[in-house]
């Protein structure tokens, strides 16, 4: 009888195997004879991203009532025990390179952003995966709840989670966003819970432009005025210098305000940015596409599983994260290479 494939195979084709060797080398160093290798562990975390499944015994049972294909799958034998063990134990920092790895990959496929510009965009915010308190009493978010937070800067080429930070419920989003690192010359939008002005110098220091609303309250001066066209919805254009006492010790640059009013919704906006040479209906439409990365948060809690945890420690959170992003970039691979019309929703039901 000819053998055929399955189709979890072949999805599991586009992982890079030489090089996800390497990284199993690099973090694991060698295993004993009858350890469960990363290859395994990645195929059974895999398995309950596609298909749903929500716990250990789950897991086993679905990999166990398809023994057959595991040969062609590559992968050892999947007891709930081991994998726990392995989820709690082994650095989710594996998870994180492979992750790298994969987005590096689907860069080169993905589609450009709809700015003229060449400058890479991206999205930043968080956003806080609640858990437990009893399981995870380290993850103390306030009485009633525990949560973890999910930092993603979002690659607006193919709209794919970039940069991914995972830390307990009370790091704040500025804390969070020092632990990513943007190339040089891109652009990055955040709303207002990234109001950190020495923050922004680091990145205007570091040649990376930003977009982001002003502060309530911010005390600033006008340094210049800027020609508007209000039938584009702009409202003002100018260069301000902050004069609050601590933006003065930090020795502020001065920024760009630009005031729009939305012709769809009547509302009125004000954005700060470091980049002086776009148009100020540019400005408006960048911070405008930030909601991009709302839609991937709520695309991510409705179709993949990082609702329920299959481990009560921070690696075993991190690695079940880690391992649905990078089946996230798998799925966007396929949508990049096949140039199907598909929503990802469709492509992993599928």
């Amino acid at each position: 009888m000819s053998h055929h494939n399955t189709i979890f195979s072949q999805i599991l084709e586009l992982v890079p195997r030489h090089e996800f060797s390497s990284l199993a080398r690099k973090h694991d160093g060698p295993l004993r004879s009858d350890a469960m290798n990363r290859w395994t562990q990645f195929i059974a975390m895999a398995t309950a991203q596609l298909s749903g499944r929500t716990s250990l015994r789950d897991i086993e049972h679905t990999i166990s009532s398809q023994q057959h294909l595991s040969y062609h799958l590559g992968s050892g034998s999947i007891k709930r025990t081991t994998l726990s063990r392995a989820n709690q134990n082994r650095p989710a920092a594996f998870f994180e390179d492979l992750f790298g790895k994969l987005y590096a990959r689907c860069q080169n496929a993905a589609p450009r952003h709809k700015f003229k510009f060449k400058n890479k965009l991206f999205s930043l915010d968080s956003s806080l995966l609640d858990v437990s308190l009893k399981v995870f009493p380290q993850a103390n978010y306030n009485r009633m709840k525990a949560a973890f937070k999910l930092h993603v800067g979002l690659d607006h080429e193919g709209l794919i989670p970039a940069f991914v930070a995972v830390t307990r419920g009370k790091v704040g989003d500025q804390s969070g966003a020092r632990l990513l690192t943007f190339p040089k010359g891109s652009v990055v939008v955040f709303d207002r819970g990234y109001m950190d002005y020495k923050w922004h110098k680091q990145l205007t220091d570091n040649r990376i432009y930003w977009v982001t609303r002003i502060r309530t309250g911010a005390k600033f001066r006008v340094l210049a005025r800027q020609n508007i066209n209000k039938a584009d919805g702009v409202t003002s254009d100018q260069t301000i210098e902050y004069t609050s006492d601590r933006s003065r010790k930090n020795s502020l640059y001065p920024v760009r305000r630009v005031g729009y009013r939305d012709p769809e919704t009547g509302k009125h906006y004000v954005f700060t940015t470091n980049h002086f040479d776009w148009s100020a209906k540019t400005i408006a439409e960048i911070y405008k596409q930030r909601w991009q990365v709302e839609l991937f948060f709520k695309w991510i809690k409705q179709n993949l599983k990082i609702k329920s945890f299959l481990g009560n420690n921070d690696n075993a959170v991190m690695t079940q994260v880690m391992v649905a992003l990078c089946v996230y970039l798998i799925l966007a691979y396929l949508k990049f290479q096949s140039k199907i019309h598909y929503s990802l929703q469709q492509i992993s039901r599928l």
